[in-house]
């Protein structure tokens, strides 16, 4: 060894030495300060989840207080590690939150079908302050909720109105890529997922009771999808898009019950100001809603055609809708302000008014300020083709009139088209302002009709009967070349 490096070691020993000591005491205070951290954090683990729970078992611990501390808390630190990507809350736990949950970008929030998510009684938040939301005020995307269960605790905080912004179960403002499925919300003041100036926005497998506003409320919104989900509305709609566009609203079970505040429309398709001309709404069953099944409303400033245009709504079951007693727009497709929709192959089966009703309210019902909800336009036109129509019942409110198969109340402004539709029993009549010269009058002969199977008997005049537009040959039949009337094939 050199001389000159041995005689340096023996002239510095001392500083060597205590240069040693520091650096083995910053490794260990380093692997305590992390060991720490470890015991508040979860380790790294192959499904990338931190676990949040009532009993201890989880990596950050609830005690039924604030405990939306503890779910921001495991939020947070999924937002701040990328290798992370879900909190799961563990159950049987009820989390009572006393203020929002809040979450980041590219998360996935989920948990046990016994975890629930509960507003605190008496909870007296501000208006528009959500349950859960979003961390930033600048939007957020790729975010995921799903699995457990809401309880808006509406009867305990019966100080607030329903319908008026308060207490919403999920909201998001400039979202992307949002998904909230297999979801039990129930009992609240506001919308069960309400998300503003968003895109990508998928809805499904959720079973929806009693909320206070919308099951689900896109407004301004491009590519929303909801499919497969069961609703009971209390308050408003099901499912409703305002000023969105490319929307589907499909296979989804819809119904209300009866009472003095129960809600409006199954499914709601409004425009005012954005662009409205690819909705589809099809394969649903709506029943005793105490609205209109179906409504489809435009108002505000004339706007052109193209921005109105081409809903579908198609293969749906309507039957006992609009049991309201106190309004008269009530129906199974309710409908103003839209160009060349198109009604095809659905079952209305004792709707209250009529099965298609072009009509609108006097004004908003919903709003301290009235507000006028007539198109300003012309020559908005409805397709009626190949439906079933039986046993429409006169409206509960000012029933004189009414119970007609078709009606529409706007000849002025509004036309209706009626092409092979199998029409029976209907209480007042087949038609209100409208004729037909292809649709049938006889009984489609469905397979149980009390149980609601609408399937056709093989002796139905509905077989075979429908219209057969040039743009169908997918559903022809390749031996007979025919369409059905009706939902079924």
């Amino acid at each position: 060894m050199d001389e000159k490096y041995l005689t340096y070691l023996k002239q510095n020993r001392k500083k060597i030495g205590l240069s040693i000591v520091i650096l083995i005491f910053l490794v260990a205070l380093g692997i305590f300060i992390f060991s720490t951290m470890e015991s508040n954090i979860p380790p790294k683990s192959s499904n990338n989840t931190v676990y949040v729970a009532g009993d201890g078992s989880g990596n950050f611990t609830c005690d039924g207080i604030d405990d939306q501390v503890e779910i921001n808390q495991a939020l947070e630190y999924v937002a701040k590690n990328p290798q992370f990507s879900t909190v799961h809350l563990k159950g049987p736990n009820t989390y009572v939150i006393s203020d929002s949950i809040l979450i980041g970008n590219n998360t996935i929030l989920e948990g046990d079908d016994t975890a629930v998510v509960k507003l605190q009684d008496n909870a007296n938040w501000p208006v528009g302050k959500p349950m859960i939301t979003q961390m930033g005020s600048d939007g957020v995307y790729g975010v995921t909720i799903k699995g457990f269960e809401i309880d808006g605790n509406h009867d305990k905080n019966e100080d607030r109105q329903r319908g008026q912004g308060y207490y919403n179960m999920i909201k998001f403002l400039d979202a992307k890529n949002v998904d909230v499925n297999d979801m039990y919300m129930h009992d609240g003041h506001g919308d069960g997922l309400r998300v503003e100036r968003g895109s990508n926005i998928t809805y499904y497998d959720n079973k929806v009771y009693k909320l206070g506003h919308d099951g689900l409320f896109a407004i301004d919104c491009l590519n929303v999808e909801a499919w497969n989900n069961r609703i009971t509305c209390r308050t408003n709609s099901g499912l409703r898009v305002w000023n969105s566009n490319h929307v589907k609203f499909h296979d989804n079970v819809i119904d209300s019950f009866y009472h003095w505040s129960a809600g409006g429309s199954g499914i709601q398709i409004e425009k005012t100001t954005g662009i409205v001309n690819d909705v589809e709404v099809y394969n649903n069953t709506i029943n005793n809603t105490y609205g209109p099944g179906i409504w489809l409303i435009g108002y505000g400033e004339t706007y052109p055609e193209e921005e109105a245009q081409n809903v579908h709504i198609y293969k749906n079951t309507l039957y006992n809708t609009g049991t309201n007693p106190s309004i008269d727009w009530v129906g199974g497709v309710v409908t103003s302000g839209f160009y060349d929709t198109l009604i095809e192959r659905n079952v209305f089966d004792g709707v209250y008014h009529a099965a298609i009703v072009q009509i609108y309210p006097p004004s908003s019902e919903d709003t301290d300020n009235s507000v006028d909800l007539s198109p300003q336009g012309t020559g908005y036109k409805t397709i009626v083709r190949n439906n079933i129509i039986i046993d429409t019942q006169k409206r509960k409110k000012d029933p004189d009139g009414t119970g007609y198969a078709v009606i529409n109340y706007l000849p002025e402004t509004h036309s209706v088209v009626l092409e092979n539709n199998c029409l029976y029993n209907n209480t007042g009549g087949n038609y209100k302002n409208a004729s037909s010269t292809t649709d049938i009058y006889a009984n489609p002969l469905f397979v149980n009709h009390n149980k609601h199977d609408y399937h056709l008997k093989s002796n139905s005049p509905c077989i075979g009967a429908g219209y057969v537009p040039s743009n169908s040959s997918k559903e022809l039949d390749e031996n007979e070349n025919k369409i059905n009337i009706g939902r079924y094939d």
